[in-house]
């Protein structure tokens, strides 16, 4: 999965927390963080501690990889992902 956005990457810590039948109380509390922190970074708080995003992903068994863009996908078992950017970028072209 590609996250670009500060609100990309709160929705996909709210949708594991949520899959992992966790509140936000809870998760807030495993990290050592305070439930408003957790409310604003879900909803895309871009100054987000990076310390406190990192325990969270880390208790969510989520992993963080970076990589340059410009590097091919790596194969998976599962289904290709889609860059939906890229798909959007494309439609709003071929408008113009």
């Amino acid at each position: 999965m590609q996250i670009r956005t500060p609100l990309e990457l709160g929705l996909t810590i709210r949708d594991r927390r949520r899959k992992l039948g966790l509140t936000q109380a809870e998760l807030a509390r495993k990290i050592g963080a305070g439930r408003q922190w957790l409310v604003a970074f879900e909803r895309g708080k871009s100054r987000a501690e990076v310390g406190l995003v990192l325990r969270a992903l880390s208790a969510l068994d989520l992993s963080l990889t970076i990589r340059p863009d410009d590097l091919p996908p790596e194969p998976s078992d599962g289904p290709i992902p889609v860059d939906i950017h890229a798909v959007v970028d494309a439609a709003r072209k071929a408008r113009e």
